[in-house]
């Protein structure tokens, strides 16, 4: 695989969860090129073990493992598997996300005059899907990291990178709930930077802007492949004015989890996005 650059990371274990999609199955790619045991978590079982063959086929290690990261129960079962396949986590990325239905008003726009038997508003949301969202983002970053972080402590060049977004520095419209849980990632770093801080443990975390990946594909662009009108207002936000490729959030990955390059960067949340969050749209 082709790196920005490389660190060694031979000896290391690496945990990725949300490993069998676009993004974390490019981390795992990278971090195994730079010598890593990459040890891949993902709900979707065919996804994560697919990503992992393909890896172990480039001469690389990885491993694929079924995990719900909302049942503590499972990630525990799956701790052990990794401790006898790989030994002691060194790294723990969380990437498992997402949003739902459930949690999406239809109107980016309150405007109650203009209401139909189809229209979800604010008012509408389906608490059970709130919490849904919530929790997986929010707790499926924590639970993993209580169940991997315990054996990272005073381990040389330990390090946990969360997954955020750049909704938590600037809120979409449609999805308040993926929204406020991508802000709580954000404050869960900080206050872990802190906590963990005499430890040893660095806690950073990247903020992704729009990529296209298996998740949004179908809002971005239509059945003929072209953008659809969110899309054109998205690139409209971002100053770079397109959509980032994943290969583009590997330098800060590497970066971040660097024992070299970053031993003294923690509670950082990094944008990659473009500029979308720095623009104020005038």
């Amino acid at each position: 695989m082709d790196l920005p650059f490389s660190i060694d990371l031979s000896g290391r274990t690496v945990v990725i969860t949300g490993a069998g999609g676009v993004l974390c199955g490019e981390f795992s790619r990278a971090l195994a090129a730079c010598g890593a045991r990459v040890a891949m978590l993902d709900l979707n079982e065919e996804a994560v073990q697919r990503a992992a063959a393909d890896i172990n086929r480039q001469g690389y290690c990885a491993k694929a493992y079924q995990a719900d990261v909302l049942d503590r129960a499972v990630l525990e079962r799956v701790h052990q598997q990794v401790l006898a396949d790989f030994g002691p986590c060194d790294i723990l990325i969380n990437g498992a996300g997402g949003n739902h239905p459930r949690a999406t008003t239809t109107q980016e726009i309150y405007e109650p005059d203009q209401i139909d038997q189809d229209t979800v508003t604010f008012f509408d949301l389906d608490p059970a899907g709130i919490s849904f969202v919530f929790d997986l983002n929010f707790l499926g970053t924590l639970l993993p990291i209580q169940v991997f972080a315990s054996e990272m402590a005073n381990r040389e060049g330990a390090c946990i990178l969360n997954i955020s977004s750049m909704n938590a520095f600037r809120p979409l419209t449609k999805i308040p709930a993926y929204s406020a849980a991508k802000a709580a990632v954000s404050n869960l770093t900080q206050w872990l930077s802190v906590h963990f801080a005499a430890t040893g443990i660095r806690v950073n975390a990247m903020a992704p802007g729009f990529f296209v990946t298996q998740q949004n594909r179908d809002l971005l662009f239509d059945q003929e492949g072209q953008p659809t009108a969110r899309a054109a207002k998205i690139i409209r936000g971002t100053p770079m004015g397109r959509f980032g490729d994943e290969k583009e959030l590997i330098g800060s990955l590497l970066f971040l989890v660097s024992p070299q390059a970053a031993s003294f960067i923690t509670g950082v949340v990094l944008p990659i996005d473009g500029g979308f969050s720095a623009y104020s749209g005038v």
